[in-house]
């Protein structure tokens, strides 16, 4: 059974159709709502639904929780499956899914499929992300949903007691949480180089000489500055394992646990490695558009200019250009190499390589 009539519900209404379930579906408007679910679910009341029906989706908001309670006397002895979010994290002190079973005490009360968006339940469980975190206090309740995310074809993960359950409605609701401290880490390196580079590049060519480069700010010094940024990430990956060696050996064993600020640092490898195969890969399309730029093509007139007027049939000069060549070889190769490490450390990749296998590309 489903109780609900929203996009969540008519996904999740899909998805169970096309897995082999028995749907009955109740909303307050069945006449209206019917067009909108599969010709193979039944669409009725929310009364009618809860009779028919052993295990019950209970896809409405918390805030409509209290319209359920008429259903009371049916519901009696029913797996009541919580799948809602909050609109922030911690917004009440008790989970939906508590507040729910302190609604129906005769009800057990499993909160799952919260982590799983409409569009995956639509799609099928070959996008998006496959897990189905659940958690309750009774077992039995959870092995049954847990059979019904299998046949679905997702992967159900159990989270433990009804206490996890406002663990796993945050989930949804944070951004990027392994990624806050690499972020603000990159961009404070960039700010640092930037404005060493803006000083030395523009400001102090200008007080010295009286001259305005004010434009080589968003090209040059910006592509000057990408690359110190990506060279500090990529040694800050490798040395927290270092410190971490040299602390294993200081205390002569590996079992002893390291700092929480090493740990943390430990912890945030391979989003500060990303960071840095993100900053060359842009200072790789900066250098690419350098010869584009209008103020480039001016040198380069102004030099031909030059030359005509001084007589000069050339102006090669081959030490500069074998370095010229040298240099931005290099530079492909080191990128070609960082790009590897980037996609070995993707878990799609790293899952299938071996311990060996991923020690050697390091």
């Amino acid at each position: 059974g489903v109780l609900g009539s929203g996009d969540f519900a008519r996904s999740l209404a899909v998805r169970l159709v096309r897995s082999g379930f028995r749907v009955v579906v109740g909303s307050r408007n069945p006449k209206r709502k019917a067009s909108l679910f599969p010709a193979a679910a039944e669409v009725t009341f929310q009364a009618e639904a809860a009779k028919k029906a052993d295990v019950i989706f209970v896809a409405v908001f918390r805030e409509h929780y209290s319209t359920l309670c008429d259903l009371a006397d049916v519901l009696v002895g029913k797996i009541l499956v919580d799948v809602s979010n909050n609109t922030e994290i911690n917004h009440h002190k008790e989970s939906n899914a508590e507040y729910l079973a302190s609604l129906f005490p005769a009800c057990t009360v499993v909160k799952a499929f919260n982590v799983i968006s409409a569009w995956t339940l639509q799609s099928g469980a070959r996008d998006g992300n496959k897990q189905v975190l659940i958690c309750s206090n009774n077992q039995e309740a959870k092995r049954t949903i847990a059979e019904i995310a299998q046949v679905m074809g997702f992967i159900p993960v159990d989270m433990g007691c009804m206490s996890s359950a406002c663990e796993i409605e945050n989930i949804p609701l944070r951004l990027l949480p392994a990624w806050k401290i690499p972020i603000f880490l990159a961009l404070g390196l960039f700010l640092c180089f930037f404005t060493y580079n803006l000083i030395r590049q523009v400001i102090h060519p200008y007080i010295r000489e009286q001259k305005n480069k004010l434009y080589k700010i968003p090209i040059e010094v910006v592509n000057t500055t990408l690359p110190c940024v990506s060279y500090v990430m990529l040694s800050l990956v490798y040395l927290p394992g270092v410190l971490a060696a040299c602390s294993q050996l200081y205390y002569g064993t590996k079992y002893r646990r390291f700092p929480d600020w090493l740990d943390q640092w430990l912890q945030h490898r391979k989003q500060i490695g990303l960071l840095s195969f993100f900053c060359a890969a842009l200072h790789a399309v900066y250098s690419l558009c350098l010869p584009m730029r209008r103020s480039h093509r001016y040198l380069l007139i102004e030099t031909a200019v030059k030359q005509a007027m001084e007589k000069k049939m050339t102006i090669w000069v081959e030490e500069e250009v074998w370095r010229m060549e040298i240099y931005i070889s290099v530079g492909i190769i080191a990128l070609g190499l960082l790009s590897l490490l980037a996609i070995t450390s993707l878990p799609s990749i790293a899952n299938s390589l071996n311990w060996r296998e991923f020690s050697f590309i390091q």
